[in-house]
C-alpha cells in the first residue's frame, strides 16, 4: 500500500492556523494592537474601513524592526517574546506564538512598513496569500504601520459568514476598549470610515474610562484598593444602583490583559448580593496583579481565558474586597435610618446635665365656671366661658353602633389589571365565559373541552405580530410627554441605539438630540408606561449586545421580540373579565396562535374524552 501521510504545504498550514487566530476582522485589530504595545509604543492609531472588511491599519510609535526581523516575523512560529519552553509560565508580553502574522498573510492582502530609531531607511514588504509580492527599501518614520487589505479575499466561504459592517464594527470596538483600558500610559486615536471615534490621550485609569464610557460615569465609580502576597486588586466597581440589564461594562485584568473569567465574576455577583435587582449586573473595571508563574494564559487561541494556580483563594479575595469598599464608600444600606438634624444636640451642651421634664397642671380649672373678673379689667361686670350646653347629646345613640360599626367597613381590594385592553362589557356576549387559574393561567370552554391559556405567552405572540406590522407599515402611534427624558448610556451603548433608531421610530418612539452619552426622548409608543423607558431601552441594548443582529429584518425581529416581553402581561397579575376574553380573541385571530415569539407553547387542549379518562 502506498504511502498516504504527507506534509501539508505551508500555505495551507497557514490558512488551517488562521482558522484558530483570524476569526473576524476584530481578531485581527486584536493581534496587531498587542503587537504594537508589545514594542513599546506610547501611541498607537487605529484605522478601519467597512467594518474592517475592507482595511485595518495599525500604526504605532514602537521599537520597529530591521529588514531581516520584518521578513522573519511573517514565517510561522516566529517570535521574539520567548526563546525557550520555560519561559511560557514567565510571561509578560501580549504575543508570544509567533502565528499571528503569518496567519493574517495568509488570508489578507499585507503591507509592512518599518524601522528602527538606529536605521536611517525603512523596509517596505507586500504580502498577498503567504506570497511575498515585493520587499524594498524605503523613507519611513520610526516604528511600524500594518495594513490589512481584504480580508479572507481567497476564503470566500469565511468571508460570507461575516456580520454587517456594524456588527463587526462593534466587535473591533469592543477590542479596541479591552486593550486601550488595559494601557491607559498609551495614547490610542480611533478612526472608522474616515471619521474620529476616540481620541484618547495618555492618562490615568479612572480618566480613560470616564473617555470611554463618557462624563456620566464619573460619578458611578468606586474605587477598590488591596494588596496581599497573593494578588494586587485595584480598579472601580461601579454602585449598585447603576447595575444594567446588559453586561457590557464589565472588564478582568490580569497582568495587563483582558481575561474573561466566569468563576471570578460570579465573586463579583456574590459581593454585590441583595444589593441591585434580580436579572442586573454591576459594572466593573478590576486589574489583577499576580505572579507571571502563577497563571497560565496559553489554554486558548485568543488568550483571553486563563487558568490560575489558586483559584479559590482569589475568589476569597476579591469577594471580600469588593465588599469592604462598597461598605467603606457608604453605598451598602445601613441599619439606622437617615438621621434628623433637628434631633442633633448642640455641641454646648456636651457636658450638661439631663434634666427630668417639669409639668405645671391647674387642679382647679373649670372651663364651665363663670369667672369674674379682676381689678385690672377696665371693662367691669363679670364674663363667662364659651357655653358648650348638650354636649351630652353627641354620645347618644353610639352605644347601638359598637357592635355593629365593623359591618360598614371596606376592604382594599386586590389590584386587577384591566388597561392592557380597551374592551367593552358586549365582548363578553361573543365568547363564553372565562376564568384565571393562579393569576398564569386563563381557561375557557370549546365545543370538544376546554383551552388552558398561558396569559404571558399569549400577549407576547399578539404584541409581537402587532410591533411586526406596525414597523412594516410604519404608521405606529407615539404619545408625547410633557417633558422630555434624557437618558444616560455609554458610547457604545449610543452607538447601538442610533443602529435601531429608524425602527424604534416606527414603532412609535420620538428621539430628540442624540449626543456622546446621552439620549433624549419626547414620545414613546401607547403601551410604554413613562417610568418603564428607561428598563425598555436597557433590554433592548442587552438583546442586541449578546445576539448581534446582522440585516434589518433581524434588527426589526428582535425589536419586536424584545419590546413584546418586555411589555406583556407578567405571570401574577390579575386581568379582569373584559382583558381574559380581549385576550384570548386577540390571539386565535393571530397568524400564529400555537407558539410565542420565543418558541414556546402558548396553550393546551383537553378534550372531553381527556377529562373523562381521568375518572376511568
Amino acid at each position: 500500500m502506498a504511502d498516504i501521510i504527507r506534509l501539508l504545504p505551508d500555505h495551507v498550514a497557514n490558512q488551517i492556523a488562521a482558522g484558530e487566530v483570524v476569526q473576524r476582522p476584530s481578531s485581527v485589530v486584536k493581534e496587531l494592537m498587542e503587537n504594537a504595545i508589545d514594542a513599546g509604543a506610547t501611541e498607537i492609531q487605529l484605522i478601519i474601513k467597512d467594518g474592517g472588511k475592507t482595511l485595518i491599519q495599525v500604526v504605532d510609535n514602537g521599537k520597529g524592526m530591521s529588514g531581516t526581523d520584518a521578513r522573519l516575523s511573517f514565517e510561522r512560529h516566529a517570535t521574539s517574546k520567548i526563546q525557550k519552553a520555560e519561559d511560557l509560565f514567565n510571561l509578560n508580553t501580549k504575543g508570544f506564538r509567533g502565528e499571528a502574522l503569518a496567519s493574517i498573510a495568509a488570508i489578507a492582502h499585507v503591507e509592512m512598513l518599518t524601522k528602527t530609531e538606529d536605521d536611517e531607511i525603512g523596509t517596505k514588504i507586500k504580502i498577498e496569500g503567504s506570497k511575498i509580492v515585493t520587499q524594498e527599501v524605503v523613507v519611513a518614520p520610526k516604528g511600524t504601520s500594518m495594513l490589512v487589505k481584504n480580508l479572507f479575499f481567497n476564503i470566500p466561504a469565511r468571508r460570507n459568514f461575516l456580520k454587517s459592517d456594524q456588527v463587526e464594527y462593534r466587535h473591533i470596538a469592543d477590542e479596541f476598549h479591552r486593550i486601550s483600558l488595559a494601557h491607559p500610559q498609551v495614547a490610542f486615536n480611533f478612526y472608522n470610515n474616515g471619521s474620529d471615534v476616540f481620541q484618547l490621550p495618555c492618562t490615568d485609569f479612572r480618566k480613560r474610562i470616564v473617555h470611554i464610557f463618557g462624563r456620566k460615569t464619573d460619578e458611578k465609580l468606586v474605587p477598590v484598593e488591596e494588596e496581599t502576597h497573593v494578588v494586587r486588586i485595584s480598579g472601580y466597581i461601579q454602585k449598585p444602583e447603576f447595575a444594567k440589564k446588559s453586561r457590557g461594562e464589565q472588564f478582568f485584568f490580569a497582568n495587563n490583559r483582558f481575561i474573561k473569567s466566569p468563576y471570578l465574576h460570579h465573586a463579583i455577583l456574590g459581593a454585590f448580593e441583595g444589593l441591585i435587582r434580580p436579572g442586573t449586573h454591576p459594572g466593573y473595571f478590576l486589574n489583577l496583579e499576580v505572579d507571571p508563574g502563577t497563571i497560565d494564559i496559553n489554554i486558548h487561541p485568543t488568550k483571553t481565558e486563563v487558568k490560575f494556580d489558586d483559584e479559590h483563594t482569589l475568589y476569597a479575595m476579591l469577594k471580600s474586597t469588593v465588599k469592604h469598599s462598597l461598605g467603606q464608600f457608604n453605598v451598602v444600606p445601613a441599619l439606622d435610618f437617615e438621621q434628623d438634624q433637628n434631633l442633633d444636640t448642640p455641641y454646648s451642651y456636651k457636658n450638661k446635665q439631663v434634666g427630668i421634664p417639669q409639668v405645671v397642671v391647674d387642679s382647679s380649672f373649670n372651663p364651665f365656671e363663670t369667672v369674674k373678673p379682676s381689678k385690672s379689667n377696665s371693662g367691669g361686670g363679670s364674663y363667662s366661658k364659651p357655653k358648650v350646653d348638650g354636649w351630652q347629646n353627641l354620645y347618644v345613640g353610639l352605644e347601638n353602633t359598637v357592635d355593629g360599626g365593623a359591618s360598614h367597613l371596606e376592604f382594599e381590594s386586590e389590584v386587577v389589571n384591566s388597561s392592557i385592553f380597551d374592551g367593552e362589557k358586549e365582548l363578553l356576549d361573543h365568547f363564553t365565559t372565562t376564568f384565571q387559574m393562579r393569576k398564569k393561567y386563563i381557561i375557557t370552554t370549546i365545543k370538544s373541552g376546554m383551552v388552558v391559556v398561558n396569559q404571558s405567552r399569549a400577549h407576547q405572540r399578539v404584541l409581537y405580530e402587532n410591533f411586526l406590522k406596525n414597523i412594516t407599515i410604519k404608521e405606529a402611534v407615539s404619545q408625547q410627554l410633557l417633558f422630555p427624558l434624557t437618558l444616560s448610556f455609554s458610547t457604545s451603548e449610543i452607538n447601538i441605539l442610533k443602529e435601531i433608531k429608524e425602527n424604534l421610530c416606527t414603532v412609535g418612539f420620538v428621539f430628540g438630540e442624540i449626543t456622546e452619552d446621552g439620549v433624549e426622548i419626547s414620545g414613546v409608543p401607547v403601551l410604554v408606561v413613562e417610568s418603564e423607558v428607561q428598563m425598555i431601552m436597557e433590554q433592548l441594548i442587552s438583546d442586541f449586545q449578546q445576539e448581534v443582529p446582522g440585516d434589518s429584518f433581524s434588527q426589526s425581529d428582535m425589536l419586536a421580540k424584545t419590546l413584546a416581553k418586555t411589555l406583556s402581561v407578567k405571570t401574577g397579575e390579575t386581568l379582569d373579565e373584559i382583558s381574559q376574553v380581549k385576550l384570548v380573541n386577540d390571539l386565535f385571530a393571530c397568524k400564529e396562535t400555537t407558539l410565542s415569539p420565543f418558541n414556546k407553547k402558548v396553550y393546551i387542549t383537553l378534550t372531553e374524552n381527556d377529562i373523562e379518562r381521568k375518572f376511568i
